[in-house]
């Protein structure tokens, strides 16, 4: 047993043999792999194997299709048999609404460069003569999917990661692991002590054990996951026949030697955590006993949908474990141990995502950042709150029952909630807020629309108008007219003390400036990539106030605190104070009579003050593109604040707002939204930020922004699109076609009530100018917009910075 290992892997699966395998290709050959069984042995081995590249975003279907295409190179380099079979897949649709579904995901396809077609039942059925298709209304067929046997995949990224270098030991169980001032140092097994400062935690559903070891906390989520195999059917070359999914009725299926392999995402899923404190996976091929009665009604549907299954008997039940989360999304990245990093909570994908994980955690410990943006699998997404095993119970639950549902933008879900709540909240249900979520806060959507009120814009049409109320009009029109009153306590707030130098170096933008100074800025990677969106707010001296999205709170600080120089601090304040928002042209004679001094100081400034008996921190910043205040105040005085401004506003028209409001205003005034519209994969000249970035000094990733500056500057640009039908709304990853050729995605969408359009952004080439004519993909059809200059309202920014 060796005693020391540059990466320790914890977990002999396909994502554990795929890390290593990739880390080996970058050069970091002293990698020893860790598992207690033999390979493959704690979840990997019952894997149905299916591999749909199409993803709810780009990126996961990016490392799918990178997947796919890394198994003939396994086969050249290792001589074996990966286990890959692209017989292609075919998803069905029987209800109008999961036909708008495939529909937008044709589109989406066509955005990531996927090729899926959409068939007729009778085009379907030539494909699989099996099927019954008297039911089905529309089926996308993908050429490029398929399935994968489990042992082959994991067998040959082994044998390609021991031929450049990897130790492989089986039968070896981790019992700690050594962490010291907040780092990895070593791992302990049953057979000695292995030296090291990289730990990768690929312990499937065993990683939240192996996360204790060290102190921190993996929401992963043990769920009983079940499929059967069919006795053989009357059919020819059945191992051939496509992968088939039909979520109308939580089935699906491929061929098995002569029968079918038949699973689904069953309404009442079980979590199977280990009794007694036991850890999970200790015993290898871990299944459980047959539970058919909870099979029945996706075995029913699967007779019912292949004719040929009615004569043939259920062979054998695979009843295992499998890694849930709470969102369904991966968990990959560092945790909040340096040199601990996670690659778990595949949710039953890890065989269709194992190489787009391996290349993608091997980049991040090798070079810093991955090529892919997978901050929506970053582990840093979630709270403290995520260590609770009965939230992350709940969540994962529900995620699971709701596997295969339709899912339209903005559907909120109700499982561990209410969980974080403002200081506002006792108002909140009478004046009639529906809520959202996010990152376990509660927060407004929209309030109760004014009695009377009279909507001048059209519902939105499709998915677009599905979750919608006329709130949101009268919300932008009251913060337009008169005042609005937003309540983002929810935004992370970080406080950071310590030299200037420090987030000179961490920003884009010059934070040097006078104390009461608010900076909008970005943070970078070292390839100009924008890692975080946020303002930075002048206190002291050495006093620091970032603000940045609700989502991004727990990464950013992540990020900071690891460049932070000694001497230099970063504390979450978040919960410590709340932050209304008071914008609109009457929010000067609203907030006026409450202050003692006068209200003249000027945009991107702030200033303490004190509004009626509560002491705030008053910011001349505005999301919306009205003229006011955020106003920030020690949580105890929230609810004080809340009502003073409301009774004080009332006479003024200020009005109650939520977030909805403040994603059409923003779109109007061409603020980016992190995570979107911006990520880790897009740099400042690309979105259009350029205004925000000094370079007279060194700041992380100005290397990397000069040098594609001089190569001719950015290939593509973040443009506002205006379509001309005001009904048709964007949602987001709609392609864009320029001359009728795909030239773009559109990043975000929505309606702006104050001028009155349809409003997309999308990334073009730079050759493309304000006035070109474009057409967006909707829903399977293509919509005529024109690109425009931006911001659409208020372009001299006159009503922001007030009189």
């Amino acid at each position: 047993m060796r005693t020391d290992a540059r990466v320790v892997v914890v977990g002999g699966g396909v994502a554990g043999c795929s890390i290593a395998y990739h880390l080996a290709r970058l050069g970091w050959t002293d990698v020893v792999v860790l598992e207690q069984h033999e390979l493959t042995e704690g979840t990997t081995w019952h894997s149905a194997g299916f591999v749909g590249q199409l993803r709810s975003t780009i990126s996961q279907t990016r490392m799918i299709m990178y997947s796919s295409s890394l198994y003939a190179e396994l086969r050249e380099s290792t001589g074996l048999d990966p286990g890959w079979r692209g017989v292609g897949g075919l998803r069905l649709a029987t209800t109008p609404e999961r036909e708008e579904e495939l529909l937008r995901q044709v589109s989406a396809a066509d955005t990531y460069g996927l090729e899926m077609e959409l068939l007729s039942p009778a085009e379907a059925r030539s494909l699989l003569p099996l099927l019954d298709v008297s039911d089905v209304r529309s089926a996308g067929w993908l050429p490029g999917d398929g399935y994968l046997r489990p042992e082959p995949l994991a067998a040959a990224l082994a044998a390609g990661a021991h031929k450049l270098g990897v130790e492989f030991h089986t039968g070896v169980r981790v019992t700690g692991v050594e962490v010291e001032r907040g780092r990895v140092r070593a791992v302990l097994t049953d057979q000695g002590r292995i030296a090291t400062e990289a730990v990768v935690n690929a312990a499937g559903a065993a990683a939240g054990h192996v996360g204790r070891l060290a102190g921190v906390a993996i929401p992963i989520v043990p769920i009983k996951h079940q499929y059967v195999v069919s006795s053989a059917v009357d059919a020819p070359d059945v191992p051939g026949i496509p992968t088939v999914r039909d979520p109308d009725h939580i089935v699906y299926f491929r061929g098995e030697g002569g029968g079918l392999l038949v699973g689904g995402y069953i309404r009442t899923p079980d979590v199977c955590w280990p009794d007694g404190g036991e850890a999970p996976l200790a015993t290898a091929r871990t299944l459980f006993p047959p539970d058919l009665p909870k099979f029945e009604e996706s075995w029913a549907n699967a007779r019912r949908r292949v004719p040929a299954l009615r004569a043939a008997e259920i062979e054998r039940v695979v009843h295992g474990p499998e890694a849930f989360t709470p969102d369904g999304e991966f968990l990959l990245g560092e945790t909040s141990v340096r040199g601990l990093w996670v690659a778990a909570g595949f949710c039953v994908h890890g065989l269709a995502a194992a190489g787009g994980v391996g290349k993608v955690l091997a980049e991040w410990i090798v070079d810093g950042q991955p090529e892919f943006d997978v901050s929506h699998m970053d582990i840093r997404r979630f709270g403290a709150h995520a260590g609770s095993r009965s939230w992350a119970t709940a969540k994962a639950l529900d995620a699971y029952s709701r596997y295969y549902d339709v899912v339209y933008p903005y559907t909120e879900w109700s499982a561990g909630r209410p969980l974080r709540r403002s200081a506002t909240w006792p108002r909140l249900e009478p004046l009639g807020a529906a809520l959202g979520e996010k990152a376990g806060w509660e927060r407004v959507n929209w309030f109760g629309p004014p009695p009377g009120f009279v909507p001048s814009a059209p519902r939105p049409a499709g998915w677009a108008g599905h979750v919608w109320s006329p709130a949101i009009e009268a919300e932008c029109r009251a913060t337009a007219d008169a005042a609005g009153l937003f309540d983002q306590s929810s935004f992370a707030k970080l406080d950071v003390r310590g030299p200037v130098s420090f987030l000179q170096r961490m920003c884009a933008a010059d934070v040097d400036r006078p104390v009461g100074t608010v900076v909008y800025t970005q943070l970078l990677n070292p390839r100009a990539g924008i890692e975080a969106d946020l303002t930075v707010t002048r206190l002291g001296e050495t006093h620091f106030r970032v603000v940045t999205s609700t989502a991004s709170g727990v990464r950013d600080l992540a990020w900071l605190r690891r460049h932070a120089p000694e001497g230099a601090s970063v504390e979450d304040v978040t919960g410590a104070y709340g932050c209304l928002c008071l914008w609109g042209p009457a929010a000067r004679d609203i907030l006026q009579p409450l202050v003692d001094e006068a209200l003249d100081f000027r945009f991107m400034r702030a200033r303490q003050l004190t509004v009626g008996p509560v002491p705030v921190l008053a910011q001349r910043v505005t999301f919306v593109g009205e003229y006011g205040w955020e106003l920030y105040a020690p949580t105890e005085y929230m609810l004080t604040l809340w009502d003073l401004l409301l009774s004080t506003g009332a006479p003024s028209g200020l009005a109650p707002a939520g977030y909805r409001a403040i994603d059409a205003m923003r779109l109007e005034k061409g603020y980016r939204v992190w995570g979107s519209d911006i990520t880790p994969e897009t740099t400042p000249d690309e979105a259009g930020l350029s205004f925000a970035v000094r370079t007279e000094t060194d700041f992380l990733g100005r290397d990397a922004l000069l040098a594609a500056r001089e190569a001719g500057g950015p290939k593509r640009r973040l443009r506002c699109l205006v379509l001309d039908d005001p009904r048709t709304v964007c949602l987001g990853t709609e392609p864009v076609r320029v001359d009728g050729r795909p030239r773009g995605r559109v990043t975000s969408g929505g309606y702006g009530y104050r001028v009155g359009a349809s409003i997309a952004y999308a990334y073009l080439p730079s050759t493309v100018e304000v006035g070109t004519k474009v057409e967006v993909g909707v829903f399977g059809s293509w919509q005529s917009a024109e690109v425009r200059d931006e911001p659409l309202y208020d372009p001299t920014n006159a009503r922001v910075r007030g009189a």
